[in-house]
């Protein structure tokens, strides 16, 4: 049988890298993309449909007519604009998962795809090499619905034998899309500033290590986690995943490499530090590699080199 792809949540940062690659795996038709917003440009050359996730009549309309085979579910909202929109930031990450498992179940789709955060972590969690297994208390909307919704994941594999899977993923760097609200999106903003005004005031303070992955191995570790033989997934709440660990001012440095004259500078007070400070300063993904063989490839320099390169374009 011959896979029809549903990703919802597909004109954002991971959704419109993702579709590209889906339909370069299964081709253009068999991968429809889905969002609340018109269709983002480079995902124009295949099927589209509106989604609303906090519609269940409008999302069993889509299963209804494509039948997909696998659903990546991609729409969220995400940390820094949750706490300025926590109610709905609530309701969109929680009711449009649940939605989407049980229209799963209801309709054999054979793979599911939802994507936590290391968000999920918090301040009680060990910070450096934060393992698969701790105590977690998130502080932020997006962080505790994300916790919630890996237990709903795993209750949906466990109830209903749904082969549903997910990734933690860390900070996600790429040149494509724009960022879409988080608390790592200065490691995004600081290319295009640095190349447009050659200087950046960061709103994490200099010494803040977070967890960040260039988008490239993200959409290889999410393919390849897809790709993975059930018998091979150990974890079906969500899997740990590493990157690259660095603070702004080893981001900076880095670009003064390329950009000799670039200056940094850091603001005060803003509330993304406090959600950034609860978070891991890296992370233990030893069991990707040990289930499905996950391994990075995009290091500080390699990525830093990428993003001014494509971006100079």
């Amino acid at each position: 049988m011959s896979e029809k792809v549903l990703v919802i949540g597909a004109n954002g940062q991971i959704g419109t890298e993702l579709v590209l690659a889906l339909r370069g795996i299964y081709g253009a038709e068999q991968v429809v993309a889905s969002d609340i917003n018109d269709a983002a440009d480079v995902i124009k050359d295949g099927p589209f449909e509106y989604v609303n996730v906090l519609d269940p009549n409008n999302l069993r309309k889509v299963f209804e007519k494509h039948q997909p085979t696998q659903v990546y579910l991609l729409a969220a909202i995400l940390s820094a604009v949750g706490e300025q929109k926590p109610r709905l930031a609530w309701d969109l990450n929680m009711d449009g998962l649940l939605s989407v498992l049980d229209l799963a179940v209801e309709f054999k789709v054979t793979k599911v795809f939802w994507p936590s955060s290391i968000a999920v972590f918090g301040p009680h969690s060990p910070q450096y090499n934060t393992p698969q297994y701790c105590v977690m208390d998130p502080n932020t909307v997006y962080g505790f619905s994300k916790l919630a919704g890996e237990r709903w994941c795993e209750y949906y594999h466990a109830k209903h034998g749904l082969d549903v899977r997910s990734i933690r993923y860390p900070g996600l760097i790429s040149w494509k899309a724009a960022p879409g609200g988080g608390t790592t999106d200065y490691a995004i903003h600081i290319f295009h500033e640095a190349l447009k005004t050659k200087s950046y005031t960061s709103f994490l303070s200099a010494d803040t290590a977070l967890p960040m992955m260039y988008m490239d191995d993200a959409i290889r570790a999410t393919i390849s986690l897809m790709d993975a033989p059930a018998e091979q997934i150990s974890i079906r709440s969500s899997y740990n995943l590493g990157g690259i660990s660095f603070n702004p001012e080893q981001l900076a440095a880095e670009i003064k490499k390329h950009i000799p004259e670039f200056e940094i500078s850091y603001a005060e007070n803003d509330p993304r530090q406090a959600i950034a400070d609860s978070w891991p300063k890296s992370i233990d993904d030893s069991q990707a590699l040990q289930d499905w063989g996950w391994k990075l490839e995009f290091g500080i320099e390699k990525m830093t080199e990428e993003m001014l390169k494509n971006l100079s374009k």
